[in-house]
């Protein structure tokens, strides 16, 4: 399943490179957006959530959320390639 992750990362200057590098380690990953990635998973959200949630602080935001094929926006077309591919194949 696609999940979406999205975060809020609330202290300037902090090195977040933990937090991308959990996201990375839950499954295939896309990632055009600051703070949104899309992840290809075996994994429900509730463990991508706990994966990433060790690497971020009491006060940032994390959001981890099923993507459904429903999809509109403005992206290069490598990143539709990139979702049609694991979002689209599965609806």
């Amino acid at each position: 399943m696609v999940h979406l992750v999205t975060y809020d990362l609330k202290r300037p200057g902090q090195d977040y490179a933990a937090v991308h590098d959990a996201i990375k380690l839950c499954g295939t990953w896309w990632h055009y957006l600051e703070s949104t990635w899309l992840l290809d998973s075996s994994l429900t959200a509730n463990q991508i959530a706990v994966k990433v949630r060790q690497h971020i602080d009491q006060n940032d935001r994390l959001l981890v959320i099923g993507v459904t094929s429903e999809s509109a926006g403005w992206l290069p077309q490598d990143a539709w390639d990139w979702i049609n591919t694991h979002v689209h194949q599965i609806a």
